[in-house]
């Protein structure tokens, strides 16, 4: 072997070990940020915040971040009748339709004397201070008494006596006392509320009504099949009627669904105008998996613009659905970018321009 051939035969072997060192580098680099990245998750903060965002309320500490010891107690003053907070804080506010509950108190009738000399006293004035009185759930049974009316001179005269009943109006599910206060208080302390039936079915056991939570299941399907639905379909068919509309998706589990354990995944997709319509249409679609097909048949109609995440599923919909990206989501991988660089190279970097351009967007959104 000539010199040449060797010294040919190292310099490809020092190519090919500077191209091996570059790779590790690049590798380590990698590893290095993945650990930045995977510590920031299971000890940092996950939010991604920024001057732009709005502050979120935490459901178990709500009671004392809001709290404030040395905020004075809001007074009420009479304003042309009506009774309404000073102007020291813009969050305690009452209605001016409110209804005024007076109490009365005076002196019993043998201590209406002077302590002095013993003749009677009168009253010179009053002195009122205000309360909110909240006045919990009431219940009571309302009996339905129908007027059943025949005609006297029929009776007498005629082999026929015609009989008119009063109008009454129809249950919301026959055959039961169910009425539509009840079924309305149980929905809203369910889904609104988030107080589950367990809950519910105690509370109405503390006033001494036994209402299992069987029963109040067997009212919510019911109704929502009987009234509700026909009301959700007529939303979802002006849904489609939009030219912009959000879709998102999310798992959960379903207990005892059909063929299927309770370990495995199902889907809970999500449909909503957008921020060009006066009158929000939010609707929830159930569905076992994640496969695309959903989005489609949900939206039959719909021509326009979709706004949804990366999911590759959305890109498999017809032409009719433009598919645009969602610009949380882009500033959510700016911001796992930024995470995994040493604070020192954050300053500067791509990932911050990309993140500051984001926050810039959603300010001017907000001021639009």
């Amino acid at each position: 072997m000539d010199n040449l051939t060797k010294t040919n035969e190292l310099a490809a072997e020092n190519v090919a070990l500077k191209n091996r060192i570059t790779e590790l580098e690049s590798l380590v680099k990698y590893y290095e940020e993945q650990f930045r990245l995977n510590k920031h998750k299971q000890f940092g903060s996950s939010s991604e915040k920024s001057e732009y965002d709005v502050e979120q309320i935490n459901l178990f500490d709500e009671a004392e971040v809001a709290a404030d010891a040395n905020a004075p107690e809001p007074e009420l003053v009479e304003i042309e009748k009506h009774y309404r907070k000073r102007r020291r804080s813009a969050s305690d506010r009452l209605p001016p339709d409110l209804p005024i509950e007076i109490v009365e108190h005076e002196l019993p009738a043998d201590e209406q004397a002077c302590p002095d000399c013993g003749e009677a006293l009168h009253i010179m004035g009053r002195e009122s201070r205000r309360e909110l009185k909240i006045i919990p759930a009431q219940a009571k049974i309302v009996e339905h008494r129908q007027a059943v009316y025949s005609c006297r001179s029929c009776e007498k005269n005629n082999d026929h006596t015609p009989i008119v009943k009063a109008s009454v109006p129809e249950p919301v599910i026959k055959g039961s006392f169910a009425s539509p206060e009840s079924v309305a208080h149980i929905m809203t302390q369910k889904f609104v509320m988030s107080i589950p039936l367990y809950r519910q079915e105690q509370e109405w056991n503390r006033l001494g009504i036994m209402l299992s939570r069987q029963t109040m299941s067997n009212w919510l399907i019911r109704c929502a099949s009987d009234w509700l639905k026909p009301v959700y379909d007529r939303l979802k068919k002006l849904l489609v009627e939009r030219d912009v509309l959000h879709g998102d998706e999310t798992t959960l589990q379903v207990l005892r669904a059909p063929g299927k354990s309770a370990q495995q995944k199902s889907y809970m997709w999500l449909y909503r105008t957008s921020g060009d319509t006066d009158k929000s249409i939010v609707l929830y679609d159930y569905q076992p998996n994640r496969k695309w097909e959903h989005p489609e048949a949900f939206l039959k109609g719909f021509k326009g613009y979709l706004h949804a995440d990366g999911y590759e599923g959305y890109h498999n919909l017809p032409d009719d659905f433009i598919v645009v990206g969602c610009w949380a989501h882009m500033r959510r991988k700016f911001d796992e970018a930024l995470k995994v660089l040493p604070e020192k190279d954050r300053e500067g970097s791509g990932a911050m321009v990309g993140k500051r351009y984001c926050d810039q967007l959603f300010r001017h959104e907000r001021e639009l």
